[in-house]
């Protein structure tokens, strides 16, 4: 596994990367670059970890709202369903859990 240095919010990272992979991790670097960017910039959150949490949260949240691929769509399946169904659930309190420990920090979404 090689490694690659990123930067993410001008602070330098190392992190490891399987070959073939840097341009899908330089994707991703800049996903959570920009995210976190942005919940700088809105200026309510000071903290750099709870501006990390946040950006994953917020990516998280995208991921989950994205419709399921195809093949699920055609085929849908009981499990599938309740598995969604607990994942969004799961979400939900993550996020009301999330914005009760940042108080007067802003909400999530």
């Amino acid at each position: 596994m090689k490694q690659m240095e990123v930067t993410i919010l001008g602070q330098s990272y190392l992190l490891a990367c399987p070959e073939g992979g840097e341009a899908l991790l330089q994707a991703a670097v800049r996903l959570v670059d920009d995210e976190m960017s942005a919940i700088r910039d809105a200026g309510k959150v000071k903290a750099r970890e709870r501006m990390a949490v946040l950006a994953a949260l917020n990516l998280a949240y995208q991921l989950a709202e994205r419709p399921a691929t195809p093949q699920r769509q055609a085929a849908p399946d009981v499990a599938d369903q309740s598995l969604d169904a607990e994942a969004t659930a799961s979400l939900d309190r993550m996020i009301e859990r999330i914005d009760g420990v940042l108080g007067g920090d802003g909400h999530l979404l």
